[in-house]
């Protein structure tokens, strides 16, 4: 009796001893903990990627710009020199970029009198402005600008004085036209084309009202 109580003490510590030694050699958590910094031992040796060169930063910034609008080089440059890009490696980079006609001043120029005189009526003084604010050269825009004649200025005038004219109803007739006029004046249109415009459109309201009245 005592040789079976002793043959089962010494069969149940054989048994710990078994499933410590599976532990180890299975994968217990102490493999597990091992094997977790062999991963990250493994991840830290992985080799690292170079940083950017200046050249790549610029290329990246210009074209992250040139993504959400077209831009010219002048704005691409104040932008690069924010970032503290070096003012060699910004030249060459832009540079490079009119090459491939990723750049196109002629092309911004063109497309931005056409925009936004017919989206905003805006007269060629007040498009030459902008232009100049955004790094146009004066001979590009003067390019961009001959796409507008005075009839299509004067047209377009007309129309901007038609879509106001009954909001100014009920005010005296010079102040009127001073309203009508500062409004294209604002819009970059001449003093004297903008008087011309709103006299005649007052002249032709009072025509039809009269029509009206016979």
């Amino acid at each position: 009796m005592w040789e079976q109580a002793r043959g089962g003490a010494d069969g149940g510590e054989d048994r710990r001893e078994g499933s410590r030694r599976g532990r180890r050699e299975g994968g217990g958590r102490g493999g597990r903990r091992s094997e977790g910094r062999e991963g990250r031992e493994g991840r830290e040796d992985r080799p690292e990627l170079p940083p950017q060169s200046p050249e790549e930063q610029a290329r990246a910034i210009c074209l992250r710009l040139l993504t959400g609008m077209p831009r010219t080089r002048r704005q691409l440059a104040d932008a690069l020199a924010k970032r503290d890009i070096l003012e060699e490696v910004s030249e060459q980079v832009l540079s490079r970029f009119e090459e491939v006609g990723l750049i196109d001043d002629a092309a911004f120029a063109g497309a931005w009198v056409e925009s936004r005189h017919r989206g905003r009526g805006l007269a060629r003084r007040a498009l030459a402005q902008e232009l100049r604010t955004k790094g146009v050269a004066p001979t590009l825009v003067q390019e961009a600008l001959e796409q507008l004649d005075s009839d299509q200025e004067e047209e377009t005038a007309r129309e901007l004085v038609e879509r106001k004219l009954r909001a100014t109803r009920g005010l005296e007739r010079d102040k009127r036209i001073r309203r009508l006029a500062g409004m294209l004046a604002r819009k970059g249109y001449p003093e004297g084309m903008a008087l011309r415009v709103v006299r005649r459109a007052l002249e032709a309201e009072d025509e039809d009202a009269d029509d009206l009245a016979i």
